[in-house]
Formats: structure tokens, sequence, C-alpha cells
């Protein structure tokens, strides 16, 4: 008789922690919904400030080639030119596809709007290189190492601005703590 009351409190302690899991979930998927909805539109400026500001380096930079003819390109000329003929028109449509994602106030779920951003952030690096490669090899390279410690630093801020604000930021609801 012992063991059933043992295995009846056992059943009923199963219970009493499966319903405080289910609560803390809940708690936690609740605030979790809420601050991905600001995530969303600061996500949604920083998209327009890559796509606008890739814009203008490609214009700068595939300017000079412009005028000295296709045959006068070197390899690194050509991959630059390549590379923002392709980007330019993609980060365009990009920022009219953002301006509309801020209006509904909702991001994009779209598979091909996702490779599509990765490939033209991707093109549009591919010709900022290539362009300092053309002007000298070693400011390609410097452009590169660069671009990894930039964004090693953008990295490690982010995620302890992130960590400071779900901690510290005073009238603003805290995660659930498990």
């Amino acid at each position: 008789m012992d063991e059933n009351i043992t295995d009846e409190n056992i059943a009923d302690e199963n219970i009493a922690n499966e319903a405080w899991w289910k609560r803390k979930a809940a708690a936690h998927a609740e605030w979790w919904r809420k601050r991905s909805a600001a995530h969303e539109e600061e996500t949604l400026r920083q998209n327009n400030v890559m796509y606008g500001g890739l814009i203008g380096i490609g214009a700068v930079l595939v300017q000079p080639f412009l005028t000295s003819g296709a045959a006068s390109l070197d390899l690194s000329a050509t991959i630059c030119v390549i590379a923002f003929s392709l980007a330019i028109p993609l980060l365009s449509a990009l920022i009219m596809l953002n301006r509309h994602e801020t209006y509904r106030r909702r991001m994009t779920s779209s598979g091909l709007v996702l490779i599509a951003q990765q490939v033209s952030l991707g093109l549009g690096f591919v010709g900022v290189v290539a362009a300092f490669w053309h002007i000298m090899p070693i400011a390609g390279i410097a452009i590169l190492v660069g671009a990894i410690l930039g964004l090693a630093v953008h990295s490690a801020g982010y995620v302890q601005v992130e960590e400071e604000d779900a901690q510290a930021t005073p009238g603003t609801e805290q995660p659930p703590q498990w």
C-alpha cells in the first residue's frame, strides 16, 4: 500500500512539474513575441542602411569603369563591374520591398527574398573587395581583414547590448526566469 501512495505522489508531482513548465514556457514565449516586434522594425531600418549604402558605394566604384571600355578592364575590375551590375538591381528591389514591409510592420518569410538578400549583400561585398583589389592588391586584402574584424566587433557588441538590455532596462518587462 505504501508503494501505491508513493506512485500517486510521484504522479501528482509530475503533473505539478509539467504544469509549472508549461506556464514558464508560455510566459517566455509571450516575452519573446513582444520583443521580436521591435527587433523586426530595427532589422528593417538596418537593412535599408546596408542596401542603400551598397548601392551608393557601387555607383561610386563602378563609375570610373563606365568610360574605360570593357577591353581595358583587368580581372578585378571586371569582377567589380559584374558584381555590382547584379547587386544594384537586387538591392534596389530589396529597398522597395523593405518599404512595403515597414508599411505593413512585418517582414516577409519568402525564401526567394532571403536568398536575394544574401546574394545581393555578398555580391556587393565582392564588388567592394574587387574594386579595392584593382586599386592595389594589399588594399583588397586590407578590406577583407577589416570586414572580418568589423563583423567580429559588431557581433560582440550586439550580443553585449542585447544581454544588458534584457537584464537592466528599467520599465520594460524582463524575460521570465527559469
